[in-house]
Order: C-alpha cells, then structure tokens, then sequence
C-alpha cells in the first residue's frame, strides 16, 4: 500500500505565502517524476509543476516566477513553495507521485488527497 499524505494548505491573504507538503510512505521500491495539479470550482485538473527524480523542473505558465516545486528523495517528500498569490489560485492542490513498488513492478501513478488552497482579496 501507498499512500500519499499532503500538508500545507490554508486560507491566506492574496500577496501572501504559502509551502505544501507531501510524503509518499508505504511500501516503496522506488519514485520517479512527482508533481502538483491544482482543479478550481468550474474547470479542469490541470498541471501545476513537475519535478523529476534528478531535480529537472517544470511549471505552468501561469505560477513561473511564483511558485517553487522541489524535492527530498530521502524523505520521499515534494514541496511547493506559492508565493505572491492571488486569488486565481485558489484551488484543490493534488500530489502526485509516479512510482513502482518492487523491482520488478509495474509503475504506477499515485494521487494525495487534496488539499484546499484559498487566497483572499
């Protein structure tokens, strides 16, 4: 069993800061890429930031500059650093993880809870 457990959310003012987290944990032989989606009220899941196991990282237009993705392989653990946030972003935040749980295993992608992100204006 994998599981992946976010924390970090909250309700802030717009300009303000916040840094999820999230853990990967259970039986793990190892991850690959990890990322974070965001889905608001009305629309569609879509691509936050990525980060491969070897550090390589990519954003959606819209949080470049702003946002930070990065990542503890020995804690198993993805970041994601908001900064200057505004009121667009406020949506459910999902981890995400690409991983295989034995040598010989299949990959699989694995998906957090959810956690809610809420800027104020």
């Amino acid at each position: 069993q994998v599981q992946l457990v976010e924390s970090g959310g909250g309700l802030v003012q717009a300009g303000g800061s916040l840094r999820l987290s999230c853990a990967a944990s259970g039986s793990i032989f190892s991850i690959d890429n990890m990322g974070w989606y965001r889905q608001a009220p009305g629309k569609q899941r879509e691509l936050v930031a990525t980060i491969t196991s070897g550090g390589s990282t990519n954003y959606a237009d819209s949080v470049k500059g702003r946002f930070t993705i990065s990542r503890d392989n020995a804690k198993n653990t993805v970041y994601l650093e908001m900064n200057s946030l505004k009121p667009e972003d406020t949506a459910v935040y999902y981890c995400n993880a690409h991983i295989r749980r034995n040598r010989y295993g299949s990959w699989y992608g694995y998906w957090g809870q959810g956690t809610q992100v809420t800027v104020s204006s």
